[in-house]
C-alpha cells in the first residue's frame, strides 16, 4: 500500500509540473506575440497579446527623476502597424514568471534595436490574465536606459 501512495504522489508531482510548464509556454507565446507583431509590424499579432482596456506604461528617468509615463495601446498598435523601412526589434530574456490561477507575473530583460543599431535596454513588467481566450496582457511597464546593458541577461 505504501508503495501505491508513493507512486501516486510521484504522477501529482509529475502532473503539476507538466501543467506548469504549458501554463508557462501559454504564457511565453502570449508575450511572444506582442514582440513578433511589433518586429514584423505586423498589428494585428501584437494586439492578440493584449487584454482589452490593458494599460501600457514607462518609466521616464529626466535629469535623475523617475516619473511614469501612461501610453496609449492603439497608438502604439497604429506606430508599429504603419509601413516602415525599419524594423522595431525587442530582444527579451524570460528572467522569472509567477503563476496564480489566473494571474501570472513576468519579468523580462530586454534590449531594443531599430534594424541592427541599438538603441536601449531594460526591464519589462508584465501582468497577464487568463481568460476565455487564454493568456492576455493587462498591464506592462518598462525602464529605458542606454547605460549597464551589458549586465543584462542576453
Amino acid at each position: 500500500m505504501k508503495r501505491y501512495a508513493i507512486f501516486a504522489l510521484f504522477v501529482c508531482i509529475l502532473s503539476t509540473n507538466a501543467f506548469a510548464q504549458n501554463e508557462e509556454d501559454a504564457i511565453k507565446k502570449a508575450v511572444n506575440n506582442l514582440f513578433t507583431g511589433m518586429k514584423n509590424s505586423d498589428s494585428t499579432l501584437a494586439k492578440s497579446a493584449f487584454a482589452q482596456d490593458c494599460i501600457m506604461q514607462t518609466i521616464v528617468n529626466k535629469n535623475g527623476v523617475a516619473s511614469v509615463r501612461t501610453e496609449k495601446l492603439d497608438g502604439f498598435l497604429k506606430f508599429i502597424g504603419t509601413p516602415n523601412k525599419e524594423k522595431y526589434d525587442e530582444r527579451i530574456v524570460f528572467t522569472k514568471i509567477l503563476i496564480d490561477g489566473p494571474l501570472a507575473s513576468v519579468w523580462t530583460d530586454y534590449k531594443f534595436y531599430v534594424d541592427d543599431k541599438f538603441l536601449h535596454c531594460g526591464v519589462n513588467s508584465f501582468q497577464l490574465i487568463k481568460g476565455d481566450k487564454g493568456w492576455k496582457i493587462a498591464y506592462l511597464i518598462d525602464t529605458r536606459r542606454k547605460e549597464n546593458c551589458n549586465s543584462l541577461a542576453q
